[in-house]
């Protein structure tokens, strides 16, 4: 069930808090929602399922370019967090809400029981900018959802063996048919704010992987992805060896986290958590 409750300034923002157990934190992806994490919720067991739609994307207010930051993102989490009486959670974050998991890690490191990021490191690769780059905030071509599926297989190159009506299922997520045609569920102002965060040089943020020292953490990487690199992966994991790593065949930027591979990383990842807390050191 979706629920709203009122950041800081004002802006009301969409959540959704399910089951019970060990509390995650679900961050999606730039332009996503909360239903980045329909396919892999069935799969989570014995969790308090926490979701929340960014400001300016799904249900949740269109608050203008100048708020469509990491930071400020991340200052919503812990004030969904702070509404809900949670005092830490574990957070699984996807490309976006991967880099917002790093910064929180940094920000708020006692808030966070464990970390598991689904495709995205501290360098993101250009291959990958440019493509989102030509996408944020443009309304997409096709006119409905059917059309638009039949598209994708072609156009999100790297992805083998999807599940029947998967492509399907996500144009209907993440995309409104109108007599129009399809439009994006998300502030257009959004592509403003992101082009604006990667001009100049590119921040330096491996210090944010290096803050989650000390708190269970996992990578999980679409073997065919042009965001993450495998060198970079590869470093991740040089500073970490202690964090899970599954990488994925069939799958781009970014995998579903419903594959075999992502499911066993992510449960593994769920328990070194949860025997933290039970532990009670955190």
């Amino acid at each position: 069930m979706v629920e709203f409750f009122t950041a800081g300034d004002g802006a009301r923002l969409a959540y959704s808090d399910e089951g019970a157990g060990l509390p995650v934190l679900c961050l999606a992806g730039l332009t996503r929602n909360m239903g980045d994490f329909d396919h892999v919720a069935p799969h989570l067991a014995g969790v308090r399922l926490i979701r929340m739609d960014y400001r300016g994307r799904g249900r949740s207010d269109r608050t203008g370019t100048a708020s469509y930051t990491v930071p400020q993102e991340g200052k919503d989490a812990l004030a969904l967090l702070d509404h809900l009486g949670v005092a830490q959670a574990a957070v699984l974050g996807t490309s976006r809400g991967g880099l917002i998991g790093m910064w929180l890690s940094a920000v708020a490191h006692d808030r966070l029981l464990g970390l598991c990021l689904n495709d995205v490191g501290p360098v993101i690769e250009q291959a990958g900018l440019e493509r989102i780059f030509d996408y944020v905030g443009r309304n997409p071509a096709a006119r409905t959802h059917a059309a638009l599926a039949e598209r994708l297989p072609a156009a999100m190159a790297g992805f083998a063996d999807v599940p029947e009506g998967r492509w399907l299922a996500d144009a209907q997520r993440h995309y409104e048919e109108t007599p129009e045609g399809l439009r994006i569920n998300y502030d257009p102002a959004l592509r403003e704010a992101f082009l604006a965060a990667f001009q100049g040089d590119a921040p330096d943020l491996w210090p944010l992987w290096d803050a989650t020292a000390g708190l269970p953490a996992a990578l999980i990487r679409g073997a065919n992805s042009d965001l993450l690199s495998a060198g970079v992966a590869a470093e991740m994991l040089r500073r970490r060896p202690d964090a899970i790593f599954a990488e994925v065949p069939g799958r781009a930027h970014v995998p579903w986290l419903d594959e075999p591979e992502a499911l066993t990383a992510i449960n593994a990842w769920l328990d070194r958590c949860g025997r933290l807390r039970s532990a009670g050191r955190r």
